[in-house]
């Protein structure tokens, strides 16, 4: 190695250890990820009140991991079952068990952003999300009905959470528990919705809540806060054993390749990254001296035009222009839900207007839209032109929001 490559050489060293340090050394950001399982300490993990509730409880505190179904197998299975996350949307088959098991009494406590679809027809409720025209930050107010439990101030969560409320219960079979609103500056509560309920069921209960924020790390160490929660959890009979579910979690682990964990970790990426780099300076530099002649070896055959065929033939000589049409009205849902924050559980004016302001598009519009998607949808079958205008109709609605039509 002639002195020259020795320079270049270990100044790529140089200027590789620093790139590593300045990026080792920068302070991770705050992760704001829905976790809601017991192992993470992020903010919206629910480390804390995994420990709490099991020195609190002690054995009769019981971690579970089974799915609802599994667990409604067992006979021996009774108590009450807590579960917290973004999302706890049952499948049929679990919400059948689950009355059957709460009417023998036993007692089933939910909270989530996102309830189960079945489980809220079945007790003949509807969940919205409240909002306020010219407010791009809904920070909760929280408080609950009970006069022995309601704080004189309502806790306010000051970080942009969607306040979810019942818009209407069963007076005479169901009890209003908890309320809550978007934050004004008078720190009052002037327009309460209701966002805890108690709902009899046989000898059982069932406990629906809309704000899990309150169950994660971040609200139980901010202030006094944790003694909201404390209040929401006093109606769970602490007689009873208590199962936790960790089936439901968002941020519950799955099986990951080892180049994932690798690359995912900064300290383990930035260490590959500078193998690499010694490596790539080391056949650079010292591999043409001992580098012997390769032989030639013929590619493999191009199977583009094939692949091409087959794909072609399943959509154009098997016509199947509907499944494709109901596919793109599934994925134009999820858009909604997840782009805009919108439930699309119930479609009504008030699901129209509350598109159609966070869009961009006009009122008709969009209720000309979803009549269209929902009259494909039920049509047995459809002509490859209806399929193009659908894709068309939707592209349209969803440029709107970046200002491209």
């Amino acid at each position: 190695m002639s002195k020259f490559q020795r320079l270049v050489f270990f100044g790529l060293i140089i200027i590789v250890s620093a790139l590593v340090y300045l990026e080792t050394s920068k302070p991770e950001p705050i992760n704001w990820f829905p976790s809601y399982t017991t192992s993470a300490k992020i903010p919206l993990g629910t480390y804390v009140l995994d420990e709490l509730l099991a020195e609190r409880l002690q054995d009769q505190y019981i971690r579970t991991n089974n799915s609802p179904f599994e667990r409604f197998r067992d006979s021996s299975f009774k108590g009450t079952y807590f579960f917290v996350n973004d999302d706890v949307s049952f499948e049929t088959a679990e919400v059948n068990r689950l009355l059957d098991w709460v009417q023998e009494g036993n007692t089933v406590f939910v909270s989530a952003n996102y309830h189960s679809y079945e489980l809220l027809d079945t007790l003949k409720l509807a969940i919205r999300n409240d909002w306020v025209s010219g407010k791009l930050v809904s920070e909760p107010l929280l408080n609950l009905t009970n006069p022995k439990l309601r704080s004189p101030e309502p806790y306010h969560i000051e970080h942009d959470f969607t306040v979810r409320y019942f818009e209407e219960i069963d007076t005479l079979n169901q009890v209003a528990l908890g309320e809550a609103q978007i934050y004004n500056d008078t720190l009052e509560m002037t327009d309460p919705k209701i966002n805890f309920i108690k709902a009899p069921i046989g000898k059982g209960n069932i406990y629906l809540h809309t704000q899990p924020e309150i169950f994660t790390n971040y609200f139980l160490l901010w202030k006094d806060h944790a003694e909201h929660t404390e209040n929401v959890l006093s109606y769970i009979n602490n007689d009873e054993i208590l199962y936790y579910d960790n089936h439901y979690k968002s941020g519950k682990p799955i099986n990951l390749s080892p180049l994932y964990i690798l690359l995912n970790n900064k300290y383990l990426k930035w260490a590959y990254y500078f193998v690499l780099i010694a490596a790539l300076l080391y056949v650079l530099f010292e591999g043409k001296r001992k580098q012997r002649s390769i032989s030639v070896i013929k590619p493999l055959k191009n199977q583009t035009y094939e692949y091409t065929r087959t794909i072609a033939g399943m959509y154009i000589d098997r016509k199947e222009y509907h499944d494709v049409a109901r596919k793109q009205i599934a994925l134009f849902m999820d858009y909604i839900r997840t782009h805009y924050r919108i439930p699309t559980n119930v479609i009504n004016s008030k699901f129209f207007n509350t598109v159609a302001a966070r869009s961009g598009n006009t009122v008709e519009d969009t209720r000309e839209l979803f009549i269209y998607t929902e009259k494909i949808n039920n049509q047995p079958i459809i002509s490859k032109q209806e399929l193009k205008e659908l894709h068309h109709k939707i592209e349209t609605f969803k440029n709107k929001l970046d200002g491209k039509s």
